[in-house]
């Protein structure tokens, strides 16, 4: 037996003596990302590029979860994990299937690029909605759940997860190619590398993926710095270029002169697999001496190290036997359903909500994404087998006249290219008219709010130009609104948005995939309770932003601002009434009661923290949540480990250490801050601390 098929060695032994078997030139096309079979070692091809942040993406039907910004607004690990989990079931289980028929293309193999734990610090960025929002904390422990999610416990992993973009990475994406995001040490430990370390240390991830953009002057995917922090963590996986960010440094970083230099770069600097085509290079730079063949070799041993760990050279593994009827099950809907509906944040309701179904006869649903699949999908998706848009779960789920009006397109200024501009206006105010009580579906989706090249949104690379909707939505509320009928809006996006006008109830649905029109309504006719929070803080102007370009931290999200905010981070109403009414804390625990006073809800109990020291953030930071279910009058006893690393803080040279004595630590249903207060009509609890 070969020692690479000895499954008793271990990972590394077995990956160093598949490579000793192969020639030079079956190593570097490895390298690639389509990396071709090498029959006379019984390596079929394999393609590392698949993707799956909120369920198995572009391989056909999968199911389809809310919007990683939205898992994020759940602020419950469990489930996010839960979602995870079934992701890499369901890519098993389609792997099994191509494998059989081998069908090794693109978006078949067990490489999931995901999750994405980039920041997301500035609102305008179209792929925000990748991310689990601004905060580094919360990034931190979604991305772990989803990484353990993806990777499972068992021999082999289930799937190998891909903590990306590393690092310092989120717009502009007009300019990503060329872009110098320029940070300082203290954002850059406090901020921007916080999760990835959590990630590699703590979960293990077996996958970092670089990013496009240079970082203090190098690429992302040739930084010495990065690679080395990924060293210094332990980092034991693989590492993967951006897709065709390696050609970048040659055609608009200009660090290198041609793609030959440019190969040579990134292998040195430790990137082990290029998404794109420029390792087709890698041979010219070793005979041009700027690679040596060991280096080559280092590079395909890790990436046959993780092929290993997944399975693919084994007999036989735990997961083979995963059945094809698992993809898109009932019970894997019914995650999707749940997080659909505690995704969902409910930012504003003057007593309209819950609907009372018995007290109306006639709805009208309005809206460019109303009856829009779009507006449920978000980007790097699969496809449902069956979509339950706004429109379709709101006439499901009464039993009275529903009246349904486009209202307008999505962003152009006519829905039939042969009328005049405002051509549905008209049918939505008759609807408007002949109903009760509206339901107004605006927001985006990602043919405007997305990737660069992805969407299409011609002015800004997928990127937003400010927070408002689009000028024929904004029109679209005017014109309703003057009706005069109760109004309740729905707005299906991925970011902040400022609707800029008042309304009875306002819900922010995120994209919330395949149920999201289900779940919409059940909470609005009240079978369940809204419980989502603001994974990030929604402003009131963009024209009040630092600048896109600008990376440093200051006067950006809740941590660094009170100025220009519409509604705050972690905030987010329910129908019942939670509010805490004891604290303490005890030896890295804190406890509380809370009561609920109203509906049965679900809710999230929220820990901050604040520093008395002079590095800390400006105001308390989220070091801790639960998400709890609360019957009306009960009262229920809380516990929140409280991390040892909430106690330290980064000094501006870098350095993370604990420099205060003093802590305050607030708990609540939202920030200890005052709009949170006010809007949500209840104060947080604070206890001063010695540690």
């Amino acid at each position: 037996m070969k020692n690479y098929l000895n499954e008793s060695l271990s990972a590394q032994e077995r990956a160093e003596a598949l490579v000793n078997e192969m020639t030079v030139e079956e190593a570097a096309s490895q390298l690639r990302y389509d990396a071709p079979a090498v029959e006379r070692l019984g390596i079929p091809a394999y393609n590392w590029w698949n993707e799956g942040i909120h369920g198995l993406a572009r391989s056909g039907v999968a199911t389809m979860f809310p919007q990683a910004i939205g898992l994020a607004a759940m602020f419950d690990t469990d489930l996010v994990f839960k979602v995870a989990d079934i992701t890499s079931t369901e890519a098993r289980a389609k792997y099994n299937e191509y494998s059989k028929r081998d069908d090794r293309d693109i978006y078949k193999g067990l490489t999931l690029w995901a999750p994405n734990i980039n920041i997301f610090r500035d609102p305008r960025w179209g792929r925000g909605h990748e991310t689990y929002g601004e905060d580094p904390y919360l990034t931190a422990e979604c991305g772990k759940a989803y990484v353990k999610g993806l990777q499972g416990s068992g021999k082999v992993l289930k799937t190998a997860a891909c903590a990306k973009h590393f690092a310092v990475h989120s717009g502009p994406e007009a300019v990503r190619h060329e872009f110098n995001a320029e940070v300082n040490w203290k954002d850059l430990e406090e901020t921007y590398l916080y999760a990835f370390e959590e990630l590699v240390k703590k979960a293990k991830v077996e996958g970092v993926m670089g990013a496009y953009n240079r970082v203090n002057g190098e690429p992302s995917c040739a930084s010495e710095f990065l690679m080395g922090k990924l060293d210094k963590w332990g980092f034991d996986g693989y590492f993967v270029s951006d897709c065709w960010a390696i050609r970048d440094f040659h055609e608009h970083h200009l660090v290198t002169s041609s793609p030959v230099e440019s190969a040579a770069m990134a292998l040195k600097a430790g990137c082990n697999v290029n998404c794109g085509c420029t390792y087709v290079h890698l041979l010219s730079a070793l005979d041009k001496g700027l690679v040596t063949e060991d280096e080559i070799r280092a590079s395909c041993v890790a990436l046959m190290r993780t092929r290993i760990r997944l399975g693919m050279f084994d007999k036989s593994t735990e997961y083979d036997n995963i059945p094809y009827s698992v993809v898109s099950c009932p019970e894997h809907k019914a995650v999707s359903y749940q997080c659909a509906v505690k995704s969902m944040v409910l930012l504003k309701n003057k007593g309209i909500l819950p609907l009372d179904k018995k007290s109306i006869s006639t709805i009208a649903v309005i809206g460019p994404n109303a009856d829009s699949r779009a507006a449920l999908e978000g980007n790097y998706n699969g496809t449902a087998d069956r979509y339950v848009t706004f429109l379709e779960g709101i006439e499901d789920a009464f039993d009275g006249r529903v009246l349904y009006a486009e209202g307008c397109h999505l962003y152009k200024d006519r829905v039939s290219g042969l009328a005049q501009a405002g051509d549905r206006y008209a049918e939505a105010e008759a609807a408007a008219a002949n109903s009760d009580v509206v339901i107004l579906c605006v927001g985006l989706d990602a043919t405007i709010e997305g990737e660069e090249g992805d969407t299409g949104n011609e002015f800004s690379s997928g990127d937003k130009n400010d927070l408002r909707l689009p000028e024929s939505q904004r029109e679209l509320i005017k014109r309703v609104a003057k009706i005069g009928k109760p109004m309740i809006v729905v707005c299906a996006a991925g970011s902040s948005i400022n609707i800029e006008h008042d309304c009875d109830a306002l819900i922010h649905a995120w994209y919330p995939g395949s149920e999201g029109g289900k779940a919409i309504a059940d909470i609005i006719f009240g079978k369940v309770s809204p419980s989502g929070k603001l994974p990030v803080t929604f402003y009131n102007s963009a024209d009040k932003l630092p600048c896109f370009t600008d990376y440093a931290m200051s006067d950006r999200t809740y941590r660094y601002t009170r100025d220009n905010i519409l509604y705050p981070f972690g905030y987010g109403l329910t129908y019942g009434d939670v509010v805490v009414t004891s604290l303490s804390y005890d030896d890295g625990k804190v406890n509380v009661e809370v009561e609920n006073n109203g509906a049965d809800t679900c809710d999230v109990i929220e820990l901050y923290i604040k520093s008395h020291c002079d590095n800390a953030p400006a105001y308390p930071v989220l070091c801790g949540f639960k998400r709890i279910f609360v019957k009306k009058g009960e009262k229920l006893d809380v516990e929140i480990e409280v991390p040892d690393k909430a106690f330290t803080t980064v000094s501006d040279i870098g350095e993370r250490k604990q420099f205060a004595k003093e802590f305050t630590l607030y708990v609540g249903t939202h920030q200890p801050d005052e709009l949170s207060c006010q809007l949500s009509g209840t104060n947080c609890m604070s206890i001063e601390i010695e540690r």
